[in-house]
């Protein structure tokens, strides 16, 4: 279940990316994995390298996707705008 509130919580930053310039290394869906990869990897690293159980997910993992998502975002604003435009 916390697996799954980390993917929301990803989601539902993602959505704000709206509001950026599209400097995102791979564009929007470039922003959509980012979040989403860094809310599991953060997640898993403040778990034991686990993923909690059927039990009901704590506030705790909603708090714990929030910095990683925004850390996935953050990496991928600034490889896309170190990389510059994509020349069609």
């Amino acid at each position: 279940m916390s697996l799954l509130v980390w993917i929301m919580i990803a989601i539902a930053l993602w959505h704000f990316t709206v509001f950026l310039p599209d400097n995102f290394w791979g564009g929007i869906v470039g922003a959509f994995i980012a979040a989403v990869i860094g809310a599991v990897i953060v997640g898993v690293i403040a778990n034991g390298f686990a993923i909690p159980g059927h039990n009901p997910a704590h506030i705790k993992q909603v708090l714990i996707a929030i910095p990683g998502s925004l850390i996935g975002l953050a990496a991928s604003y600034a490889y896309g705008t170190a990389k510059g435009p994509v020349q069609a």
